[in-house]
């Protein structure tokens, strides 16, 4: 089997082609195996790639966490799914039986693990899974599409619907747009009707953000986003940021929110540690909230967006499995816009 497998942590010379894996054997009788036709990044995969505190990988250990492919085998007990159909994969694999699953909140597991992180990855031609973890797409969607879908836009409507319950009319800052999760925010936020303003230290980027929607934009790197923000809003602020960057943008996010916003994190691109004022925390009465994927019903909701064209993941470039070190090269550059691909197999 073919795949993109980490040798060690460390850069992108770490990372290698294999033509020689093992094929995994369906043996849970849940589990489905899935051919997989293309795979995309996520900045998850430079993390693990560089080192995860507490995650241990046993090379060869295959990356990737996003997928999509056709159903190959199907255990003994899954129901509803049959070789051939076309399919997503959520990568967030849950134990299905503590408190939280069995409340439906998957994502909240305490045994929660993602593939290519804890688990083996997707960036193979065959990968195995929990049928309860795939949902079947229709015949219209290009693969490349599908595959860039999952974790960007589960993460992104969890954040944006479930979490900060954005309403019509309500302001929206969302940090570092050109990422997946950034994007999806965008397009999930335009549709219920929010105001979105977006952050870049690219002003091409910015400018390319207007043409999904975007109502304005900020440079990070020519002013101070939380000053400008309130200078736009007389002195108001926004009703909501979305905030992936983490030490970078924290006190700029909290010095853009008016009183009683929401800020909603859902990770840490430029470090993990952020300092807040408490006292204005409690004086404007804001809610921080974190976030992570997404539960079956958020699952369930992004894909019939994706099914009926509502929602498509914007796609910056495809690259096939054999140069998966200059995809990795691309995403750490930061100069992408939208999702990064791998392409495994031909289109199915």
């Amino acid at each position: 089997m073919r795949g993109l497998a980490i040798a060690a942590h460390g850069g992108v010379e770490q990372l290698h082609y294999h033509t020689d894996l093992p094929t995994p054997e369906v043996r849970e009788p849940t589990d489905v195996r899935v051919r997989v036709h293309a795979a995309a990044l996520n900045h998850l995969d430079l993390f693990v790639l560089a080192g995860v505190p507490g995650v241990h990988l046993v090379p060869p250990w295959i990356a990737g966490a996003d997928a999509a492919g056709t159903i190959d085998r199907v255990g003994a007990a899954v129901a509803g799914l049959s070789p051939g159909d076309r399919v997503i994969v959520n990568p967030g694999i849950s134990d299905r039986t503590c408190e939280y699953c069995q409340a439906g909140e998957q994502s909240e597991c305490v045994r929660f693990r993602l593939m290519g992180e804890h688990l083996g990855g997707t960036f193979a031609e065959y990968i195995v899974l929990p049928a309860a973890n795939v949902r079947r797409i229709g015949p219209s969607i290009a693969m490349t599409d599908a595959a860039a879908f999952t974790l960007a836009t589960l993460t992104a409507w969890r954040m944006v619907v479930t979490r900060a319950r954005v309403v019509a009319g309500e302001t929206v800052l969302i940090r570092g747009i050109g990422g997946g999760v950034a994007t999806a925010a965008l397009q999930i936020a335009r549709s219920l009707g929010a105001r979105v303003w977006v952050t870049s230290g690219s002003d091409e980027k910015l400018a390319w953000a207007a043409t999904l929607g975007a109502d304005a934009g900020f440079n990070h790197r020519t002013g101070d986003v939380g000053r400008a923000v309130r200078e736009r809003t007389a002195k108001r602020g926004v009703d909501v940021v979305i905030d992936s960057v983490g030490t970078a943008t924290w006190a700029s996010s909290l010095g853009a929110l008016g009183r009683g916003g929401r800020l909603v994190s859902c990770g840490g691109t430029s470090g993990p540690v952020v300092e807040t004022d408490v006292r204005r925390l409690f004086w404007n009465q804001w809610t921080i909230m974190g976030s992570t994927m997404g539960n079956d019903r958020e699952f369930d909701a992004i894909t019939a967006r994706l099914n009926d064209g509502t929602l498509r993941p914007v796609v910056d470039s495809v690259y096939p499995l054999a140069r998966g070190r200059e995809a990795y090269e691309r995403l750490a550059s930061g100069a992408q816009r939208g999702k990064i691909v791998l392409q495994i197999a031909e289109e199915a």
